[in-house]
């Protein structure tokens, strides 16, 4: 994702369509003023011209963002005395402060039902300006109804029936796949025109175990078009898919998932380092395209964000890119700057450093500016409110945002 600067995107939405979540909300139920057309109701005019002359969209991405999370919440300071387990394993250990539940009268219906009308009416759009809506969870209440279904009850007085998207469910990934299809469908031959909404929603809950005090709860939901001021740039992209079993559920009369907690971070970092691998083999090959020959590195990321299972991997995962650019370095100065005092993981290889703490310890003290400046911001909602599974990654981009 790249950011288009601030004044193009005053430029595109106005005062009255400021988006973003807190910061970008209008500060109650604003109108345009009468007979005067709404900010977004005009550029989906122009998106709309701009699919019949069949030209292609630019800048697609991500154009407004709601989050909503449950109003509950339990201390883990409190949970690790009633746990019974020792001071800080919790707040130190995992980097979590508090944990959001679910009262008796939620479920994942209400949580997605409750970001996409929230969405739409905080940004004044018309249900008809919506031809695609993608739901992203693995919070399965009915084998067969999908959520997608019952947010179809927000178009009913619309009488817009023509939208396309169904629910994806794939763990913590199926988000980050509606995202991905709701931009291909606005850059595809099958646009219309009109904006598509992504919503990611989940209520992760454990077993009494060592994985209870990760979860939470919430939903985000996303606009999505062309023109946007956070976009999904293309052709960068990585993506690492194999089989495992890591985190599943077999059990379809259990809310419960069976964790194997130390393979599941193994998958974790394994898929970050070959993800990056990808992506900043393609940046490079795109920057040498355009006549610039050199590596990439965290550098060139002014941000870094993460879908967070629990904040201590994060930090820890920050490290882990950080090793990939020093094993890539053709010939990294140990002596000073970045790399100082790493000489001794000089030869190591990435398959063998999983479990290694030694490896661990070393790259995360040496990564800790890194991620201070560029991912620590994006925790907020994470470390108060818990792991959301699909919209944890987006959770991020809100906390991010609203800096």
């Amino acid at each position: 994702m790249r950011a288009v600067d601030g004044a193009k995107m005053l430029r595109l939405f106005g005062r009255a369509a400021r988006c973003w979540g807190v910061r970008w909300a209008p500060s109650g139920p604003e109108q345009a003023p009468q007979g005067v057309q709404h900010p977004m109701e005009m550029q989906r005019s122009c998106f709309s011209s701009t699919a019949r002359m069949a030209t292609w969209p630019k800048e697609v991405g991500i154009l407004a963002l709601e989050v909503y999370f449950p109003a509950q919440y339990v201390e883990q300071e409190e949970l690790e005395q009633y746990d019974g387990v020792e001071a800080g394993k919790y707040t130190r250990g995992l980097g979590q402060q508090q944990m959001g539940f679910c009262a008796a009268h939620e479920d994942i219906n209400s949580l997605c039902l409750t970001v996409v009308q929230r969405l739409v009416e905080r940004r004044r759009l018309s249900w008809n300006s919506i031809g695609r809506l993608e739901v992203g969870t693995e919070t399965v209440i009915d084998k067969s109804k999908a959520v997608k279904t019952v947010l179809m009850q927000l178009f009913h007085d619309s009488g817009n029936t023509d939208v396309e998207g169904i629910d994806t469910t794939n763990a913590c990934y199926g988000g980050t796949a509606s995202l991905f299809n709701a931009a291909s469908w606005v850059e595809s031959s099958a646009w219309d025109g009109r904006y598509a909404v992504v919503v990611c929603g989940d209520i992760a809950v454990y077993a009494t175990g060592n994985a209870r005090p990760t979860g939470g709860a919430g939903a985000v939901a996303m606009l999505v078009g062309p023109n946007a001021p956070l976009v999904l740039e293309r052709g960068l992209r990585g993506t690492h898919m194999e089989h495992a079993y890591d985190f599943y559920k077999p059990d379809l009369a259990s809310e419960y998932p069976v964790v194997d907690g130390q393979l599941s971070i193994q998958c974790y970092l394994r898929a970050l380092d070959r993800c990056y691998a990808v992506y900043r083999r393609k940046a490079e090959s795109q920057w040498q395209q355009a006549g610039t020959k050199r590596p990439f590195t965290l550098e060139d990321f002014k941000f870094i964000i993460f879908h967070t299972p629990f904040c201590k991997l994060v930090q820890k995962s920050v490290g882990r890119l950080l090793l990939n650019d020093f094993l890539a370095a053709p010939n990294p100065d140990t002596a000073a700057g970045l790399y100082k005092g790493l000489q001794n993981f000089r030869d190591v290889k990435l398959e063998d450093t999983y479990t290694s703490k030694e490896v661990e310890k070393a790259f995360q003290a040496a990564s800790q500016e890194i991620f201070n400046q560029k991912t620590k911001p994006s925790l907020l909602l994470s470390s108060r409110n818990g792991n959301m599974y699909t919209p944890s990654m987006y959770g991020c981009l809100a906390s991010l945002l609203a800096q």
